[in-house]
Order: structure tokens, then sequence, then C-alpha cells
């Protein structure tokens, strides 16, 4: 079994991740402080870290149907999904 390593070992990456989380805090209203936030509800906490992956990896899809150019008369589905870094 492997174990996952979420530790940053960059410190300026961890500055970085502490003031976005700080960020994703205010727009949720939660109020976050420097350090030790043991008193936040699972509620909190999580809104907090979804509010950070929605930030970090928004994806767009786009479905539609257009003629099929190898075949008269036939129409294939196209699917494009895309991902932007914000």
């Amino acid at each position: 079994m492997t174990s996952k390593n979420n530790s940053i070992n960059i410190p300026e990456a961890r500055e970085a991740m502490d003031k976005f989380k700080m960020e994703a805090a205010q727009e949720v209203g939660v109020n976050l402080k420097q350090g030790y936030n043991g008193d936040l509800t699972s509620r909190e906490a999580g809104s907090v870290g979804g509010q950070m992956v929605k930030k970090m990896s928004t994806v767009r899809r786009a479905n539609f149907t257009r003629k099929d150019r190898t075949a008269m008369g036939h129409a294939i589905e196209v699917r494009y999904i895309a991902t932007l870094l914000v």
C-alpha cells in the first residue's frame, strides 16, 4: 500500500497556500485565523477546502452534435473538456 504525502516542502509555496486558504475562507464566510483552527466545524473546514478546489481547477464542458464527415446523413456527438487554472 502506498502512502500519500501532502506536505509542502518549499517555504514560498506554504506561504502562498496559506494566503490562498485565507482568501477562500473569506469568500465562504468562515472566520479563519493564523495557526491552529481546531475550533472549526467539519462543515466550515469542508467549505474552505471545497472553495479552494473549486478555484484551483475549474472545468468547462461543452457538448454538441455535428454532421459526421465520414458518413453521409450521420451525426456524431462531440465533447470538449477544458480546464481553466485561475
